[in-house]
């Protein structure tokens, strides 16, 4: 028969190797902390990108306007607040580029405009979803410790989308010139974790931010390094 003594010490043992592996696989985990603005740079590129590749190269093969003509730009699109949303204003500021550099003249009043341009946004955001294999945070209030999430595989993933159309008036006549089929794009940024230490990404984004380039700049402050050959935009426009 094994003394007590002896069974006490060896419980004593295996609870402080428990114990101490737990620490130690809670030491070693990583994790991306929740962005502090109202949207991440990454979600800023997916919705900002996808506007610009719904764009052709040319708009005068579908706006059967005169290059050069006076327009003004209208905007609208599903909002839950009240007003114009940050995504609307940035849609009608690149429709207005896009446009100026195809001759036309873009007009802040619709007096002085021939065309008035609607821009009607069907789908203007993000999504993100996430698959996860592992063990999930656990916090417990019978033990004086929490277990971080270890994460066998993990994969979050986020998309921008954008999808919008445009009906033409003529101003004087107050006519429907032309309504344009819908411009429609998509953009993409996964992230993957394997045995809680192995990290990447994949995107078709030019230039992402990369966590670790942050951390420590390889080539002096991170506004004077030099662009990679990778970070040209990969937009329609000319």
């Amino acid at each position: 028969m094994i003394p007590l003594a002896i069974r006490s010490s060896a419980v004593t043992k295996n609870l402080a190797l428990i114990v101490a592996f737990i620490g130690l696989i809670a030491g070693c985990t990583t994790a991306h902390k929740p962005t502090r603005t109202q949207r991440s740079a990454i979600e800023q590129l997916l919705m900002s990108e996808a506007m610009m590749r719904s764009l052709s190269d040319n708009a005068n093969d579908s706006l059967p306007i005169p290059k050069g003509a006076r327009v003004v730009l209208e905007t609208t699109a599903i909002n839950l607040d009240s007003g114009s949303s940050s995504d609307q204003l940035l849609l009608e500021k690149i429709m207005a580029s896009w446009l100026g550099k195809q001759g036309y003249a873009i007009q802040k009043k619709e007096e002085l405009s021939s065309y008035r341009i609607n821009i009607i946004a069907a789908a203007l955001g993000t999504e993100l979803g996430d698959s996860f294999f592992g063990m999930p945070p656990v916090t417990s209030q019978l033990i004086p410790f929490s277990l971080p999430e270890l994460a066998i595989y993990k994969n979050q993933y986020q998309t921008g989308y954008v999808k919008f159309y445009m009906d033409i008036f003529d101003v004087q006549a107050g006519t429907l010139v032309h309504s344009s089929p819908f411009y429609i794009a998509q953009t993409y940024y996964n992230d993957y974790t394997f045995l809680m230490f192995f990290n990447f990404s994949s995107t078709d984004l030019p230039a992402p931010p990369e966590l670790e380039l942050a951390r420590e700049p390889p080539h002096g402050p991170l506004n004077k390094r030099r662009p990679r050959k990778e970070e040209k935009s990969r937009s329609n426009w000319p």
